[in-house]
């Protein structure tokens, strides 16, 4: 059977970019808009960042150590936040962009890979915020001696917390990445069981940079890297498998 694509008119290249520019548009629109929304929640988003400071077993005193640092993380913090709920559109503008590429029937896939897409961004983060964050403040507060206090300046603090935050929400798409590549034909989980080694130095070399200097934080990032790519090799051998199901069944109605 030949392919049937959604559009089968072929669009010139210029075309092409034209399309992806205006989908960076809305998308960039979308996000000023939730952050403009955003920040006028800051406050209570800065203090559900603050939140994992007072479970600590370590005692720590964050500071404001500059006169607009306040000012500066709210809107960091709107910023992100505006990113953040404006997922599920931009994701939706993704798809729409490399659709006409993808077979008819495919289309019915775009809400599953939208809902996973964002899900899967926020399982990610909220696995960084209530997880990874308090065991790495723990681990590195409590190195300091027992004379010396931990006095952290606040935009330091929400930088670290906002770094991990989101690389591991990026990490946590691994596996919708898997889906999509599946689903296109370009990955095979004969692929991803060989070159599974390779994929494990690379995850801690990404790890080593992604993260803050230091060991605990690479290590706590590459363990969920490695788990994701094993989760990875078990959905592009699900749907391999279904895709050849539904071949099957195509080829045995049609003959």
């Amino acid at each position: 059977m030949p392919r049937q694509k959604i559009d089968e008119v072929e669009m010139p290249f210029l075309d092409h970019l034209e399309e992806l520019r205006w989908r960076i548009i809305r998308s960039l629109i979308a996000v000023g808009i939730f952050t403009i929304l955003a920040f006028f929640f800051s406050d209570y988003l800065l203090d559900f960042l603050l939140y994992s400071t007072r479970n600590l077993k370590q005692p720590i005193n964050l500071q404001v150590l500059k006169v607009q640092a306040v000012f500066v993380i709210k809107l960091e913090l709107a910023l992100i936040s505006g990113i953040i709920f404006s997922l599920p559109y931009i994701f939706y503008q993704i798809w729409s962009f490399v659709a006409p590429g993808l077979l008819e029937k495919e289309r019915k896939y775009v809400i599953p890979v939208i809902m996973f897409a964002t899900i899967s961004f926020l399982a990610g983060s909220a696995f960084a915020y209530f997880v990874i964050i308090p065991f790495a403040l723990d681990f590195f507060l409590g190195l300091a001696p027992p004379n010396v206090t931990n006095n952290i300046a606040l935009d330091f603090y929400f930088g670290f917390m906002a770094r991990i935050i989101l690389v591991f929400g990026i990490v946590f798409e691994l596996p919708v990445v898997s889906l999509f590549l599946t689903k296109l034909g370009i990955l095979t989980p004969e692929f991803l069981k060989k070159y599974r080694r390779y994929a494990i130095v690379v995850f801690f070399v990404l790890a080593a940079i992604l993260t803050p200097p230091d060991p605990t934080t690479q290590i706590l990032l590459a363990i969920p890297l490695v788990l994701l790519y094993e989760v990875t090799i078990w959905i592009s051998y699900f749907f391999r498998k279904k895709e050849k199901q539904t071949l099957q069944e195509t080829n045995e109605s049609t003959s």
